[in-house]
């Protein structure tokens, strides 16, 4: 589960500006790959992956997030936890924000995911876009999986309409 207030106190960075005597080589493999991580996680693991939910609901999102979605103050957005595992492992923990106002016609199933992947339906979607993606690192972000490592996000258009995803890799991946 992710905590709230670290979770406020990133600072994200395009990924340009995102300090390299930092980030390794490995790490920028990981963290600048355009592609979809849900599938480079399957065939890491030899098809041995799933997905975790940890938390499911309905709040207004933290302040970076509601900039990077453009949206009002005190909109409602749909807020997916989960955590990517690898032989039952925890490779990466992800949050997903999704607007109400995008969770019309055929993308109201974003609400019904359960343990289905997003970056399978996001890139399987014949009209998805990617924005730039931004790099932040991170101190003790999890409540029950304290470390540091890297993080990244990009809001994903599906239908011309955003969702934000964040995607915070665990230093067991490497």
């Amino acid at each position: 589960m992710f905590l709230l207030d670290p979770l406020t106190k990133l600072h994200w960075q395009h990924y340009r500006r995102a300090p390299n005597q930092r980030l390794s080589h490995q790490w920028r493999g990981w963290l600048l790959d355009r592609g979809s991580l849900t599938q480079r996680l399957i065939t890491l693991s030899g098809n041995h992956f799933r997905v975790q939910v940890l938390r499911h609901f309905m709040t207004t999102p933290v302040t970076s997030e509601r900039i990077a979605l453009s949206l009002l103050p005190r909109q409602t957005c749909l807020i997916r936890e989960v955590a990517l595992l690898c032989h039952h492992q925890p490779m990466v923990f992800a949050r997903s924000v999704i607007p109400i106002t995008t969770l019309k016609g055929p993308e109201k199933q974003l609400t019904r995911l359960g343990n289905k992947p997003l970056g399978a339906l996001l890139f399987q979607h014949r009209n998805m876009t990617r924005g730039p993606l931004e790099l932040a690192q991170f101190h003790h972000l999890f409540s029950d999986h304290p470390c540091a490592g890297w993080g990244r996000r990009s809001v994903f258009y599906l239908n011309s309409r955003p969702l934000l995803v964040s995607e915070f890799f665990l230093p067991d991946l490497l």
